[in-house]
């Protein structure tokens, strides 16, 4: 669930906006001139969200170093070796 409006309500209404967020677990938008711009959401979620995003940027850097790898007959450097490299060994 989600409700929009402009930010000019919204400086009216910030307290019971933010309860809205996080107690409600309601997103925000914020529009100028009709636009959005901005949104508020729980803190928690979006902390959620940001590890999910950050999960599918490591899989998706993952996909393409295994397709350049292919597209050049690369072979994978062993763990060990990565480890040693980075002084973990």
């Amino acid at each position: 669930m989600s409700l929009t409006l402009p930010v000019s309500v919204a400086k009216q209404q910030l307290g019971s906006l933010v309860d809205r967020a996080h107690l409600a677990n309601e997103d925000v938008y914020l529009t100028k001139h009709g636009h959005k711009f901005a949104v508020l959401v729980d803190a928690a979620k979006f902390e959620q969200m940001l590890e999910e995003l950050e999960d599918f940027q490591d899989a998706e850097a993952a996909r393409r170093a295994r397709k350049e790898m292919e597209a050049t007959g690369a072979a994978p450097i062993p763990w060990e070796e990565v480890k040693a490299d980075l002084g973990l060994a």
